[in-house]
């Protein structure tokens, strides 16, 4: 694929770009060789490559669940702005339908 002076004026108008006549050429030439590149990736036969998320291999590390010791229900109320049974009170940010 071929770019050529139009196209580069798009884009730098798209882009919000006041190019001068150099920075034109150069971005020419840049965006003539990024194309290039493309080309190279497309005509690749990737037929058989699977997919992946991750360019190396990755493994969640879990830990194993163990019982340890945490706060009582009163504990963790103790410094509650509000408490309504047994639990945190919080503004509502739902009304009832109804």
């Amino acid at each position: 694929m071929s770019i050529d002076r139009r196209a580069v004026d798009h884009v730098a108008r798209l882009a919000r770009l006041d190019l001068s006549e150099d920075e034109r050429a150069v971005m020419l030439s840049e965006l003539q060789q990024i194309l290039g590149h493309a080309e190279k990736i497309q005509a690749l036969d990737l037929d058989d490559v699977e997919p992946m998320s991750h360019s190396v291999p990755m493994v969640n590390q879990v830990r194993p669940d163990e019982v340890k010791p945490s706060l009582t229900q009163a504990d963790a109320l103790a410094n509650a702005p509000e408490v309504e049974d047994h639990r945190f009170k919080v503004p509502r940010i739902m009304e009832d339908e109804g």
